[in-house]
C-alpha cells in the first residue's frame, strides 16, 4: 500500500478541471491522479539533480501510480470563488475584464490523504518518491501551497472512491459523482498512441508532436501544446467516474443547541420545504415518505451514533404502536410535493429534533433531487394555521389512497376496518365514512390506481394492493395529522381536513 497526504498550507487549493473554462468558476475536487502525477514529474524537472537520479526510476514509479486508480479521504472543503475586473488592451483601447479565480476553502491542519491500495514501491522508487514530496511546494495553480509526505502506514477510511453509482452500495449513504482524469499506463498508452499513428492521426506536426514514444514525455507534455493540437482529452489520460461524499463542498453546519425552558411543549412537527425542479408529484408520496425516513436515520446515526426508535420504529412503544416517526409530504396547489412533515406523536428530545432538522437534501437514485429546507419545528398546534394536514377539524378527505392494514372479510371491509384503527388509536369513533370514486389533485381528477401503492421494502404483506379514497366524519373535531392504513408512516393513507382544504 502507498499513501501519501496534503497539506494545503495557504488553506485554498485552486485547480480548474480539464476541459473546463476558468470563468466557469469550476474546481477540480478531489486533486486529480493526472495532477498528481504531472506535479511530481515537474518536480522532479526542476528541482531535483537528475545527474544523481536516474529517469528510468521516476518512469517506473509514476507508471506504479497509474496502474490503477487510488481513493480518497477528502478534508472538508467549501466551494469558493472570489472576481477581479483585470485590464485588458484591445488594440489601442483599454478595458477590464471580469475573471473569476475559484477554489477550495479548506483549513489548514487537515490533510488530504490519496491512496494505491495495491502499490508496493521498491528501494529506489521510495526515497525518490520522500524526495519528490519534499519538493513539491504547490498542487494545482502557483497559489495552492502544499506540504506533502508518504504516509508509513495509513489505516483510515477512504470516503471518495471510484464508482458511478449515486448511492455507496454498503452504508446507502447518498453522494455526488465526477469525473476524474488518470493517467494511462504506459501499456494502454502505447496502444493508443500505435492505433492514432496507424490511422494515420499523426500526420500534422502538432499531433505528432503530442504523442511522444516515451510513455514520461506523454505525461509531461504542456497543457497549451495538447490545447493547441485540438486533443479534448490528453492521450495519455483516461476520465473514471468516482463517488465522493454530496456534502464534500458545502459549508459545515454549526452545532446549534437550542434551550427548552422548564414546561415546555415537547417537540412533536417538524415542516421542511422542499426546492427542486421538478417537485416530485403527490402521486409518488409513498417514495418521498420513505427517502425522508432514510435520510433522516443516516443523519440521526452520524450525529448521535444510534437511530432512535422514535424514528426508526423499531422496538418503540406508545400510541397503539404508532408514536414513532410519520415522514408525510403536503401537496400545493398543483398537485406537486412542495413541504415535507416529520411527526412524532410521542413526541422527541432536543438531540433527536435537532438531527431532524439536518435533514437538507434528498436523492431517488434515478436523477431527483430535491434540497430541503426546515421551516420550523413544535408541537403539532403550531403548524395548524398553515397546512390542511395538521389542522383541526370533524371533516376529513383523502389526499393519498387508504390500504387497509389487514386482510378483508365479510363483516370486516374497508369501512370497519377505518372504524377498529381510530379506536385503537385513541381518536373517536367515525360518525360516518364514505367511499369517493376520485378526488381533485392539482386541478385534475385522480383516482387510487394513478397513486403509487407499494413500498420499496421487499416482503412485506400488503393485505390491499389497489387503495380506497374516504371521507371520514367525525361527531367533532379531530387534531391533524389523520394518516391510516398500511404505510401510513410514509404517505399513504394521508387526509386533509375539509375545513381548511384548498382545492389541489
Amino acid at each position: 500500500m502507498l499513501a501519501i497526504g496534503f497539506r494545503f498550507i495557504a488553506g485554498r487549493y485552486h485547480a480548474t478541471p480539464w476541459g473546463r473554462h476558468v470563468n466557469e468558476a469550476a474546481v477540480e475536487w478531489p486533486p486529480s491522479p493526472w495532477r498528481i502525477v504531472r506535479a511530481l514529474a515537474a518536480t522532479w524537472n526542476r528541482k531535483l539533480d537528475r545527474e544523481r537520479l536516474r529517469p528510468e526510476v521516476l518512469e517506473s514509479l509514476l507508471a506504479a501510480l497509474a496502474g490503477a486508480p487510488p481513493v480518497y479521504r477528502l478534508i472538508r472543503g467549501v466551494h469558493a470563488h472570489v472576481r477581479h475586473y483585470m485590464p485588458i488592451r484591445k488594440g489601442k483601447k483599454e478595458t477590464n475584464t471580469l475573471v473569476f479565480d475559484a477554489f477550495v476553502r479548506v483549513s489548514r491542519e487537515d490533510e488530504l490523504v490519496v491512496c494505491w491500495p495495491d502499490v508496493a514501491l521498491n528501494e529506489d522508487e521510495t526515497g525518490l518518491l520522500d524526495e519528490l514530496l519534499g519538493a513539491l511546494s504547490f498542487l494545482g495553480r502557483a497559489e495552492s501551497w502544499v506540504e506533502a509526505r508518504r504516509l508509513e502506514q495509513w489505516q483510515g477510511t477512504p470516503d471518495c472512491v471510484p464508482g458511478g453509482k449515486a448511492i455507496d452500495p454498503v452504508s446507502g449513504d447518498p453522494g455526488d459523482v465526477v469525473s476524474v482524469l488518470c493517467p494511462l499506463p504506459p501499456g494502454e498508452y502505447a496502444g493508443l498512441r500505435a492505433g492514432f499513428l496507424a490511422a494515420g492521426h499523426g500526420r500534422k506536426k502538432k499531433t505528432a508532436a503530442t504523442l511522444p514514444e516515451s510513455w514520461l514525455d506523454a505525461v509531461s507534455l504542456e497543457s497549451s501544446a495538447l490545447q493547441a493540437a485540438g486533443w479534448n482529452q490528453p492521450p495519455a489520460a483516461r476520465q473514471v467516474l468516482y463517488r465522493r461524499p454530496a456534502d464534500s463542498l458545502s459549508p459545515a453546519r454549526p452545532a446549534v443547541k437550542r434551550y427548552s425552558p422548564p414546561g415546555a411543549e415537547p417537540v412533536t412537527t417538524v415542516r421542511f420545504v422542499l426546492y427542486g425542479r421538478p417537485l416530485p408529484r403527490m402521486e409518488d408520496a409513498v417514495r418521498i415518505g420513505e427517502l425522508a425516513r432514510a435520510a433522516c436515520m443516516r443523519i440521526a446515526q452520524k450525529r448521535l451514533g444510534r437511530v432512535p426508535s422514535s424514528l426508526s420504529g423499531h422496538g418503540g412503544r406508545g400510541a397503539g404502536c404508532h408514536g414513532h416517526a410519520f415522514f408525510l409530504p403536503e401537496a400545493d396547489d398543483r398537485g406537486r410535493i412542495r413541504h415535507l412533515l416529520v411527526h412524532v406523536p410521542a413526541g422527541i428530545g432536543p438531540d433527536e429534533a435537532a438531527a431532524v432538522q439536518e435533514l437538507s437534501r434528498l436523492y431517488d437514485g434515478r436523477g431527483g433531487e430535491w434540497e430541503l429546507l426546515c421551516e420550523g419545528s413544535g408541537p403539532v398546534a403550531g403548524f395548524s394555521p398553515v397546512s390542511a394536514c395538521l389542522a383541526r377539524g370533524p371533516a376529513w378527505r383523502s389526499i393519498t389512497p387508504y390500504l387497509r392494514p389487514w386482510h378483508a372479510k365479510k363483516r370486516f371491509g374497508t369501512v370497519e376496518q377505518v372504524r377498529r384503527e381510530c379506536l385503537l388509536r385513541g381518536l373517536p369513533e367515525p360518525a360516518r365514512v364514505t367511499e369517493l370514486s376520485e378526488i381533485p389533485l392539482g386541478g385534475r381528477p385522480c383516482r387510487a390506481v394513478h397513486f403509487r401503492r407499494f413500498r420499496k421494502k421487499r416482503g412485506l404483506v400488503q393485505p390491499d394492493t389497489r387503495g380506497t379514497l374516504l371521507r371520514i366524519e367525525f361527531a367533532g373535531p379531530v387534531q391533524g395529522p389523520l394518516a391510516l392504513g398500511f404505510g401510513c408512516h410514509f404517505g399513504l393513507g394521508l387526509f386533509v381536513s375539509q375545513d381548511r382544504q384548498q382545492e389541489r
